[in-house]
């Protein structure tokens, strides 16, 4: 298993679904322990189906601004999980000024779901239920943790 990392970075395309809901996951599960930040390659809105669905399971992202990899404050992350093709590209750049490991976690966007409102509200749902399991797998709740 690979070491715990004192600081995440999660990746997508618009900062708007997967990448946020990765940050607030890991952020609900392991409180300050770990630093966790997200972005983008370009930016957009949070997305509505998102923050209905992380508040299905009581974690508020309404508030969340997206930001892209130049709008980033911090650049020394220990960890660069890249959710989408197009932030893998962008990771990858970053190890050419930063040290850091980067993880590919494909993860399907949403948004090119169609159908029904409860349709696309599933489909929302098994990515953010997607990045819980993997969340947890990657960085395991000490005993005693609840998940």
């Amino acid at each position: 298993m690979a070491r715990e990392p004192s600081s995440v970075l999660f990746a997508c395309t618009f900062n708007s679904i997967r990448s946020p809901m990765a940050e607030a996951l890991l952020k609900h599960l392991h409180g300050r322990r770990i630093y966790v930040d997200s972005v983008g390659v370009r930016e957009a809105e949070i997305d509505a189906f998102a923050v209905a669905v992380m508040d299905e399971i009581g974690i508020d992202i309404g508030r969340h601004r997206a930001k892209t990899f130049d709008d980033l404050e911090d650049t020394s992350f220990d960890l660069v999980v890249s959710l989408s093709p197009e932030a893998q590209h962008s990771a990858v750049e970053l190890t050419r000024t930063m040290a850091c490991d980067v993880e590919f976690w494909p993860i399907l966007d949403p948004t090119a779901v169609e159908g029904s409102r409860e349709e696309m509200l599933n489909a929302y749902r098994m990515v953010r239920d997607h990045l819980k399991r993997r969340i947890l797998e990657r960085f395991p709740l000490a005993p005693g943790r609840g998940g």
